[in-house]
């Protein structure tokens, strides 16, 4: 592992998705087009070297400070001419960020905190501005003809220590008014710990679990809040009572959290909510609503209500209702969605559950998106599973998805559910653009994050998506989902490094004959032909009618030659054509 020190530029693009949702062939157009002719040639030109370029941002690597900045300055003023003849709803803006500090060298990424910093202060910083972290200012000095704007010590996301910022100007840019720059001060922070179930039966935990879940994907949408993951808040709840120490556990930067309980009587339920100031200890607010069963999603849109404008202000507390998901119009259907995600994803038998609980869920509400998203993924499982070749379910599935995202397209599962089947449709950019969507809907979900490894895995891009993933561990220390170990093992695969691939496929909390069928190719190529010969007995087991070219058919890899490496590995292990 290589270690040196780095100008780290990081770059995305003002108000991008409502760009693309305005006009999508022209906004990839015009990014493409300003990628080749200003920014390729300003990167050559200062010496500095692309890493990574990510839809609607960039990370460049610099061996200079100054050279960094003097890039930022010239390619801030070529967009701003390039925008002169386009509409201004049309124009292409930047956010650009800087920072100087040590990375990690891994082929040809970067990793480490000096890159984390990097973008934490693209996102401090004004449309078209330069935010530059202290460390690149003392380079500057007056090297180069700008003016700073000291934003003081911030809070950093995932940094222990505060990092001293600065805007950087040209002498006739005006700053930024005072009101717009206490915006870019530190995220409050919030982690909601399980909801106790107070009915007195076991058997209801799924309904308080699941409110708890739905306030934690909701605050996840205001980017004004980082939001602790569902899993980290769920492993610190084995004792509520000190919540000083549980915010100790969850860690400094999450310094408030919510807590309460759900009681179910009849047709009457009973929900209670606490904010509590995690280093004092202090209740900020509580308060107890009694409703009407059709009333909780009502209920959780108050709760969510009140948190936001108590931490973020009246302003975002305004905003609330117009990012809300569009909540079920029946409990029972609700109740439905809840008990078809409380089981375990994986299993033919409760597979086959879980389909019939979201087949009722749309039933009971023909407009509840969510519920047409997740029965269009049990539906595309049917297809993935089926090797006599038909596609009728596929385009049953990608039907239901579209019918989602029509539904409620401020949905992330909706975006994620029809990504994930136009990637098996292999089109690709339609792919992306939905990943990208329900990543911008919940950024705090680490399983959104880890997906967006999974498709950088199937584009032919393991390097990005080794970086997604551990992005998703930095959101989430305790995340371990399946789809994580599922994409760590194929990326290790891809780079032929078989036993870290079988390490990795080995974790997965369910074995479905598709990550057996991939231990079976590890093995092989690893020639440890007695054990491949194990797994591809087991892939039979599970999946009598397997064909080893129907399922590198139905894998969506982008590049033939990682088709035809899991082709190789499958046929090696003994599995028939």
């Amino acid at each position: 592992m290589e270690r040196r020190l780095a100008a780290i530029l990081a770059a995305d693009v003002v108000g991008y998705s409502r760009l693309m949702e305005q006009d999508e062939a022209g906004t990839l157009a015009t990014l493409k087009e300003r990628r080749r002719g200003i920014l390729q040639p300003l990167v050559a030109q200062h010496h500095g070297r692309i890493v990574k370029v990510m839809g609607d941002g960039v990370l460049v690597e610099f061996g200079s400070a100054v050279n960094a900045v003097a890039c930022a300055v010239e390619l801030q003023n070529d967009m701003a001419r390039a925008n002169t003849d386009l509409a201004e709803d049309r124009r292409v803006h930047l956010r650009i960020g800087i920072n100087l500090g040590d990375v990690v060298v891994e082929g040809g990424d970067l990793y480490g905190d000096g890159l984390i910093i990097a973008v934490r202060l693209q996102a401090m910083a004004e449309p078209g501005g330069i935010c530059l972290a202290g460390s690149v200012h003392e380079q500057i000095g007056n090297k180069l003809p700008l003016v700073f704007e000291d934003v003081g010590a911030c809070e950093v996301k995932n940094i222990s220590k505060p990092i001293r910022a600065f805007h950087a100007r040209t002498a006739h840019q005006k700053p930024e008014p005072p009101a717009a720059a206490q915006s870019s001060q530190a995220k409050p922070s919030i982690a909601v710990l399980p909801f106790t179930n107070m009915s007195g039966d076991p058997e209801q935990q799924y309904f308080s679990d699941g409110i708890t879940e739905d306030i934690i994907t909701e605050l996840s949408r205001f980017r004004q809040l980082l939001v602790i993951a569902r899993k980290s808040s769920f492993e610190n709840a084995h004792d509520l009572t000190d919540v000083r120490r549980v915010g100790r556990e969850l860690g400094a930067r999450y310094r408030y959290i919510v807590q309460g309980g759900v009681r179910r009587l009849g047709n009457r339920v009973r929900i209670t909510a606490q904010l509590i100031d995690a280093v004092s200890g202090k209740h900020l607010w509580a308060e107890r609503f009694d409703c009407d069963q059709q009333e909780v999603f009502a209920v959780q849109d108050q709760v969510i209500g009140t948190i936001v404008g108590t931490l973020v202000g009246r302003l975002q507390a305004a905003g609330a209702e117009q990012v809300s998901r569009k909540p079920p119009k029946s409990l029972m259907a609700y109740e439905c969605v809840l008990r078809g995600k409380a089981l375990p994803l994986g299993d033919l038998e409760t597979e086959a559950q879980r389909r019939r609980m979201f087949e009722r869920a749309v039933e009971l509400d023909p407009e509840y998106g969510q519920a047409y998203a997740l029965l269009a993924h049990s539906v595309f499982l049917e297809w993935f599973r089926d090797m006599a070749g038909s596609g009728i379910a596929l385009d049953r599935a990608l039907k239901l998805a579209k019918k989602a995202v029509a539904l409620d397209e401020c949905d992330s599962t909706c975006h994620f559910s029809i990504g994930w089947i136009y990637l098996f449709r292999r089109s690709f950019d339609l792919a992306e653009e939905h990943y990208r969507r329900a990543l911008e809907l919940n950024p705090n979900n680490p399983e959104q994050v880890a997906r967006m490894g999974s498709l950088c895995v199937f584009l032919g891009k393991p390097d990005e998506a080794i970086g997604w993933l551990k992005q998703a561990k930095l959101l989430d220390p305790y995340f371990d989902d399946t789809s994580y170990w599922d994409t760590l093992g194929c990326v290790h695969f891809l780079a032929h490094q078989y036993e870290d691939a079988i390490a990795a496929f080995s974790r997965s909390s369910t074995m479905s004959f598709w990550a057996q069928a991939y231990l079976a190719a590890c093995s092989a190529l690893d020639d440890r032909i007695e054990r491949a010969q194990e797994f591809a007995a087991e892939v039979l087991r599970l999946a009598p009618d397997f064909s080893l070219n129907r399922l590198a058919e139905k894998e969506p890899y982008k590049s033939s030659i990682d088709r035809e490496h899991l082709i190789s590995g499958l046929r090696k292990a003994g599995l028939p054509e």
